[in-house]
């Protein structure tokens, strides 16, 4: 079964000077206000694209974990995951960081990264940015 997901940006002004509003619209779980100040000089009071990449990578990438870690008869008690999405203006996205903490019970710190790795290239969304570099950093808890 393929799941269709939806959210729309309405956008008033220049790209300097508009905002607009990001609306999740499957879920309507929220709406987020978004500006260039917050892409391109690291404004705090509004999102950007990249903000929501880092949010969909983080998930995915838990997801896929999760996922390997019971195919492999582990459950995690706990996964954490930040995706740190890099933007530049004038060169665009330059790649996503994961920084994963996880308690998993029975696992080991050596297959606990080989699961990572494996999450890492699984994850539907890391396969969507195989255009940029994504590198990671993962730790049991």
């Amino acid at each position: 079964m393929s799941v269709t997901s939806e959210s729309t940006t309405v956008w008033n002004g220049t790209l300097m000077e508009g905002s607009g509003t990001v609306s999740l619209d499957s879920s309507k779980a929220a709406a987020f206000p978004v500006d260039w100040k917050a892409r391109a000089e690291g404004e705090r009071n509004t999102t950007n694209p990249e903000e929501l990449l880092g949010a969909a990578h983080s998930a995915c990438f838990s997801m896929a974990l999760s996922h390997a870690l019971a195919g492999a008869g582990f459950t995690a008690e706990s996964i954490q995951t930040t995706a740190a999405v890099t933007f530049e203006a004038g060169r665009g996205v330059l790649g996503s960081h994961l920084l994963v903490s996880a308690r998993v019970p029975g696992l080991d710190e050596e297959a606990f990264a080989r699961f990572a790795e494996e999450a890492k290239s699984g994850c539907p969304i890391s396969q969507a940015l195989a255009g940029i570099p994504i590198t990671i950093e993962a730790v049991l808890a």
